[in-house]
């Protein structure tokens, strides 16, 4: 086993927050003399690892930035013109700059604190608005995965959301290949009849209980969706429109139209192709869907003060809540990129991304003209950017030449190209084009492609937010003022437990906007994706090693995937072997939420397992489950180490109980953190684990995301990995299906973790791993006697978090744990993670990555309120008039009359004055008024007026 003291790389001294001298003074307080005892005394004995992690030696930064840029030298980018769903576009460099590249935006959570969130919660209303305005619907969410998920939330939405359908789920055979995959592998998991169809003729016979119309077509083509529509209407069928965000600033709104919901991706608004992702998709939703909307909704409602102020609406919908009964399994989606996209559509303005798409689409035009004349037959004479050529025979040659000469084209079968024209298409690259298909340039005129009909007449983007910001200065003071609204980890400690906010290092984080990572199509030649490859089959190796799997896949691009993905090739194992009965999940009732509604998803049935008292599994409850569902056991879905924080001995039992009656054990990978170096969840019983990139590896949280979820198998289970039709490896074609819409899913991001790894080496892992337990283990030594910690595991120990009870201080006081995380903003943090999984306590998690300085800082806000709630108890202050209540406390408490019965002093300034101090932009928010009274698009200026 690496001795987690033993020498490491100088980055390892730099990612990790505590000092030699700290570590001993840590130790010492908790009776240990080194880390590896206290490891010793942590982790249960029976699952220690066999040996040492058996990973590439650490380099230094200059050597791994070197080694990335080589890697992304092999790449060869080519002009993207392969189109299906992904263009090459222009990333302003003042958004990449200060949005992409700024850790104020990319360190930032989930805004579950919307009083220190307004920045990027005013980014997503903005980007719910373009997307409201531009596919004509008035509700929209801040977005999805990516393109083919949202199809797929789409289908399962339109069936929850009418109840008088019935039938199969139609899609359009011009939908994007991908996203057509995606939908069908979720279906088939959930039962349901997905029928594709060319629409081109109208709707099939029969009943449906949805439609999705691909606008425009991958092919290109142009139909008018409207009477497709109206019919399925009459068959009482609701109707998804997949549009091109682009294209709608010059084809008129599928809301517009009749559509009840919009999907598509905003990849095209400023953010790089990345080999697949991450890319922000969208949904948009008619009037009376919006309770069944996926994902996150941003909302408008008013502070303590009545002032409007931005906060996440109906977050009753969320699987954290609902489990089961969820209408989704997604938790984060991609913020950061949704961020980038709202911001372009800011940068530009509607007549700037109407001049963009108009630009795109003449240059469509001219080529078709062109081939046209040089005897090249195209298929559609309607189309916006997207040409399908037919040239019998000699398809394959065609695109080897346009290779040559620097294209990517779309091989679609040995008669047919296609090919798309972007921002980044100029009069060269249709020059090229031409050359690659034979023809000589001339003078031509381009017809109209686009059918009058549906040409664009209503107006979008009127919002004065999207005409304010379009030199370089506004723009950048725009970006300014809003990340200076938010808390990210570039101002303090963010202490949530369950989501790990460690920081993620400027050196991981560079080799992202490389041209060779940032340029490449997803569905470029093999061998024009060598370092991509090399960058996987590295990552996907080294995953497999870490957690003592035998096989790796990166295409989940989030963590609820990863779970829908392990929980399909369990699935795909029992079916395989017969056991078609095998149906049955259990889930431990402190279980993660997303656990339930992914087994849900996955075509299992739910079944709760108690947990005991000190927050492990009851196996007591556990035996008699297995005994009753014996013959239709599935799997169990555990998360180790415990959601409560805590190393439970009983985990190889479990194991072990699940497979004596025929299941599969999922070990969920949320904490792997605390595990990495030490135990490895393949070796102790797991047969399938996801992992989360963007808690244990580095990928930054990104405000809600990106994220990457890794599924993890026994080599059993191998074979029901995730496929893609289209992947670059053809032995991966075939399979269960695709998870996402990508072969990769988020591989542009996945550089991020590879340099974390190379960065670290087994002893810097290792060591992190400890550090984050030390620290974990040192909050909760230094709070216990202000605020219980509920749950602790072997040895007396607690994990890499903890729980602090709040439940009796509210009992006795009337302060209650919202109280207490508002008012560690008036002492400069974010809160930890409020009542997970127990109501009414708050989980602490540290990471690795801070130093003794700021860890002590927490405990000693944390104590100090403990002192305030002491004096609400006393009946110095009433719970409504004390600063615990009135947290946080605004810039504008500064001024005016003072009539609480604390100094006001106190009340915003409670650590002494501080020149850094951070102010929240708004007052504590009233979540409910917002609920009742729902806004998430942009409220007119006036709205902010005094």
């Amino acid at each position: 086993m690496t001795d987690p003291s033993a020498p490491h790389s100088p980055f390892v001294d730099r990612h990790i927050g505590l000092r030699p001298d700290d570590v001993e003074k840590m130790l010492a307080l908790l009776g240990h003399d080194s880390l590896e005892s206290l490891m010793e005394a942590a982790v249960p004995g029976g699952i220690r690892a066999a040996g040492d992690l058996d990973l590439p030696e650490a380099v230094s930064e200059d050597a791994a930035a070197r080694e990335l840029r080589h890697l992304a030298g092999l790449n060869r980018p080519a002009e993207a013109m392969i189109g299906c769903g992904y263009h090459a576009t222009i990333t302003p460099p003042v958004i990449r700059r200060n949005v992409l590249e700024d850790p104020s935006w990319y360190t930032a959570y989930t805004p579950y604190q919307p009083e220190i969130s307004q920045g990027r919660l005013e980014a997503l209303i903005n980007f719910q608005t373009m997307i409201g305005d531009l596919t004509g619907l008035p509700t929209a969410n801040s977005s999805l995965l990516d393109e083919g998920t949202a199809a797929a939330e789409a289908m399962t939405l339109v069936r929850r959301g009418n109840k008088l359908a019935s039938g199969p789920f139609v899609v359009d055979a011009d939908a994007l290949p991908q996203t057509i995959e995606v939908v069908r592998t979720r279906a088939t998991a959930m039962g349901i009849d997905v029928v594709v169809a060319d629409l081109a003729d109208g709707l099939p016979d029969g009943e449906m209980s949805g439609l999705l119309v691909q606008y425009p077509g991958a092919s290109g083509r142009i139909l008018d969706p409207r009477p497709l529509i109206e019919a399925a209407h009459e068959r009482n069928a609701l109707v998804v429109v997949a549009a091109d965000l682009l294209a709608l600033t010059l084809l008129e709104a599928p809301g517009e139209m009749g559509a009840d919901v919009v999907v598509g991706s905003s990849q095209r608004f400023g953010v790089p192709l990345f080999y697949g992702g991450p890319h922000a998709g969208f949904m948009s939703v008619s009037a009376g869907l919006e309770r069944h909307l996926p994902g996150r909704l941003v909302g408008v409602s008013i502070d303590a003060d009545g002032r409007p102020a931005y906060r996440l609406a109906l977050q009753t919908r969320e699987q954290h809540i609902r489990r089961d009964k969820a209408t989704s399994n997604i938790c984060t989606a991609q913020v950061l990129l949704a961020v980038v996209a709202s911001m372009y559509a800011v940068y530009h303005g509607p007549e700037g991304l109407k001049a963009i798409a108009q630009r795109v689409h003449d240059h469509a035009a001219h080529l078709a003209a062109a081939l046209a004349a040089g005897g090249v037959e195209l298929v559609n004479d309607t189309f916006f950017d997207t040409l399908t050529a037919r040239v019998p025979g000699r398809a394959a040659d065609v695109v080897s030449s346009a290779r040559t000469l620097g294209l990517h084209l779309r091989l679609v079968d040995a008669d047919h190209i296609g090919l798309s024209t972007s921002e980044t298409t100029s009069r060269s690259t249709v020059a090229a084009v031409l050359r690659a298909f034979g023809v000589s340039e001339s003078d031509v005129e381009a017809g109209e492609a686009i059918p009058g009909e549906v040409a664009r007449q209503s107006p979008y983007l009127t919002h004065e937010v999207f005409s304010s910001h379009h030199s370089e200065t506004q723009m950048l003071r725009y970006l300014r003022r809003l990340s200076a609204r938010d808390y990210a980890l570039d101002r303090g400690m963010i202490p949530l437990g369950s989501c790990t906010m460690k920081l993620n290092a400027t050196t991981e984080m560079e080799p992202v906007s490389l041209p060779g990572f940032a340029d490449l199509h997803p569905f470029a030649p093999a061998e024009d994706a060598a370092g991509y490859r090399k960058l996987v089959d590295d990552l996907e190796g080294w995953l497999a090693e870490v957690t003592g799997y035998d096989r790796v896949s990166i295409q989940p691009n989030a963590g609820s995937q990863g779970e829908f993905a392990g929980l399909l090739a369990i699935r795909g194992y029992h079916l395989a072997n017969g056991d078609t009965q095998r149906t049955v999940c259990l889930i431990p009732s402190s279980a993660h939420g997303t656990n339930a509604a992914s087994a849900v998803m996955a075509g299992m049935k739910v079944v709760v397992v108690k947990a005991g008292e000190d927050g492990s599994v009851d196996l007591a409850d556990l035996r008699a489950a297995c005994e009753k569902h014996s013959d239709e056991l599935a799997a169990i879905m555990v998360t180790y180490p415990s959601t409560h924080g805590a190393y439970e001995d009983t985990i190889s039992e479990l194991c072990e109980i699940v497979h004596g009656h025929g299941g599969q054990v999922y070990v969920d990978g949320a904490n792997l953190n605390a595990l990495l170096g030490f135990a490895k969840p393949g070796e102790f019983g797991g047969d399938v684990s996801h992992l989360n990139l963007h808690k244990t590896f580095c990928i930054p949280h990104g405000g809600g995301g990106p994220g990457v979820g890794p599924v993890a198998v026994r080599a059993h289970l191998a074979p029901y990995l995730p496929s893609h039709p289209m992947h670059p490896e053809t032995e991966k074609r075939e399979g269960i299906g695709p998870i996402s819409a990508a072969p990769y899913g988020s591989a542009g991001i996945l550089p991020i973790s590879w340099a974390y790894i190379r960065l670290m080496g087994a002893p810097g892992l290792t060591r992190a791993t400890a550090v984050a337990v030390l620290s974990a283990n040192y909050i909760a030594h230094r709070l216990q006697a202000h605020f219980p910690v509920l749950y602790r595991g072997h040895g007396g120990l607690v994990a890499h978090e903890c729980i602090l009870d709040v439940r009796g201080l509210t009992r006795d006081s009337g302060v209650s744990v919202d109280d207490v995380a508002k008012r560690l903003v008036d002492y400069g943090f974010h809160a930890p993670t409020m009542s997970f999984p127990v109501a009414g306590t708050l989980m602490v998690e540290p990471t690795e990555s801070e130093d003794l300085g700021e860890i002590d800082r927490f405990c000693d806000a944390m104590i100090a309120i403990k002192g305030e709630i002491d004096r609400v108890e006393a009946g110095e202050w009433s719970p409504e008039d004390s600063p615990l209540r009135h947290a946080p406390h605004t810039a504008r408490a500064l001024v005016g009359e003072w009539d609480r019965s604390y100094p006001r002093e106190l009340g915003v300034f409670p650590t002494g004055i501080d020149p850094d101090k951070y102010w929240p932009p708004v007052a504590r928010i009233d979540q409910a008024y917002g609920d009742r009274n729902l806004v998430c698009a942009c409220p007119p200026p006036e709205a902010f007026a005094e």
